[in-house]
């Protein structure tokens, strides 16, 4: 066998998480690309077609994440991340050549994108977790988060520098131009290995022996390559007696209901409503034209980035319901406050919302956001693992689209005050939920955390 060139390890972590920077892009170049599209195409006073366009992509991720990761097993992490900046890449390019008034064609065109996205949110952690030695495994979440909203920082920047085209121009430019991290991982991943757990399952040894020679000593090769053997034989026993009546059988409730409700409950906290809708927050409050106001989202992308760079300082270093009790009450009284504020004064300035909505995202930058996905890869036990997470993130992806879809509607309606008082509410419950249906996860093995879980279904 023709010895093949070496690989060095920091290309493939690199380009192994660069789709969490394509991900984060596409969630945030619609912010600044919808006061144009809005204006181009009259839909000012249309809140339902300005939803659907907004929230079709996550529509598209909730089954691109759920046909990844069954498609994944069959083809391998690389050829789907691959398939993925494809698909990307041409719903970018199809987005920006929109026929004028197209809102049917924009939609469908957006749901056709969010399968690639749903199937990077799934594919980058998959990927990552099985090349990284397990001393770093643990940061993983983290920088996954970290390159998420650096492309979420990225499509504001973008944005910012194209606001002086003509508006007709401008919202296609911004939309097509996510074509282009899409294209550069579809070169940079031509390049990467295939992940040595996929090969063990598929009883490509030699390849998996070669790909491990990259990313681990000579000494450590070896070894990993039988204990990559023996899980893969666990697991594939797990999961040909594992169903989805299992996932709601008494031993597995309790964490079920603790996961997927952690997942659930990041998504309808309203994170997401800031993120693709601040500049018409801000047109609302100041009541100049959102197309004046995308200095704002730059702004909330600077501190997502330095939120979650804080997260991985200290993700070790705090207990996981502690930091998600402090992170919920921050975020639920920074929605709260300005409805009590402007209820009691008189001259409550409306731009003191937006005050607080960085106050809400500083403090989702480093607990909720990273945390949601940490506790996932935790709490569902091996025999669930897999049917547990996909479920998992389809009610993330779930919450992303209702929030996405019904937010422009629910702020033509009502008082924004009012409305991100209910996502306060929203917050204040999850982290009731967070002390009294979830266990603590950190510093104890998976072992233990499946134990505490059938301690709790025993005892109810």
């Amino acid at each position: 066998m023709t010895q093949a060139k070496k690989i060095p390890s920091s290309f493939i972590y690199f380009f192994g998480s660069f789709g969490g920077i394509l991900f984060g892009y596409d969630i945030g170049v619609m912010t600044g690309a919808l006061p144009f599209l809005q204006h181009d195409w009259h839909l000012e006073n249309n809140a339902g077609v300005v939803g659907w366009i907004t929230s079709a992509v996550m529509f598209g991720a909730i089954f691109g994440g759920a046909l990844a990761g069954q498609l994944s097993d069959k083809w391998g992490r690389r050829k789907m991340i691959l398939l993925s900046s494809l698909i990307f890449a041409i719903g970018s390019l199809l987005s920006a050549f929109s026929p004028n008034d197209g809102q049917v064609y924009l939609i469908a065109v957006r749901v056709f994108l969010g399968l690639a996205v749903g199937a990077a949110s799934a594919l980058v952690p998959a990927y990552m977790s099985e090349m990284a030695p397990a001393r770093l495994r643990g940061r993983l979440t983290g920088i996954n988060q970290t390159m998420i909203v650096s492309g979420m920082l990225l499509s504001y920047i973008v944005d910012y520098l194209l606001k002086g085209l003509p508006e007709q121009l401008a919202w296609r430019l911004m939309l097509g131009l996510a074509a282009v991290p899409a294209i550069i991982l579809y070169f940079g991943v031509l390049r990467l290995p295939e992940s040595p757990r996929f090969l063990v399952k598929h009883n490509r040894l030699d390849e998996a022996r070669q790909v491990l020679g990259y990313i681990r000593s000579k000494d450590e090769v070896e070894t990993e390559l039988t204990n990559i053997q023996t899980t893969a034989g666990m697991e594939s026993n797990v999961q040909q007696s594992t169903s989805m009546k299992t996932l709601l059988s008494g031993k597995y409730r309790y964490l079920v209901i603790a996961g997927i409700g952690v997942a659930g409950f990041q998504q309808f906290q309203g994170a997401n409503a800031i993120f693709y809708y601040i500049p018409l927050i801000v047109e609302k409050a100041t009541g100049k034209a959102a197309s004046s106001a995308l200095m704002w989202p730059i702004i909330q992308g600077v501190i997502l980035v330095l939120g979650s760079l804080l997260f991985l300082v200290i993700a070790d270093k705090f207990k996981r319901r502690t930091l998600l009790t402090l992170g919920g009450t921050v975020m639920g009284l920074s929605f709260i406050l300005p409805a009590i504020m402007n209820a009691l004064i008189p001259n409550f300035n409306p731009m003191m919302i937006v005050v607080f909505l960085c106050l809400y995202v500083a403090f989702y930058a480093f607990t909720w956001a990273p945390l949601t996905w940490v506790l996932v890869g935790e709490i569902f036990p091996l025999a669930i693992r897999g049917k547990a997470s996909g479920l998992a993130s389809s009610f993330n992806w779930i919450g992303s689209f209702l929030v996405g879809l019904l937010f422009p509607m629910m702020i033509a309606s009502m008082p924004q005050e009012e409305l991100f008082a209910i996502f306060g509410v929203i917050c204040l419950l999850g982290v009731l939920f967070i002390r009294t249906c979830v266990p603590e996860t950190m510093g104890h093995t998976l072992e233990e955390i499946e134990a505490q879980g059938t301690n709790k279904a025993h005892k109810a």
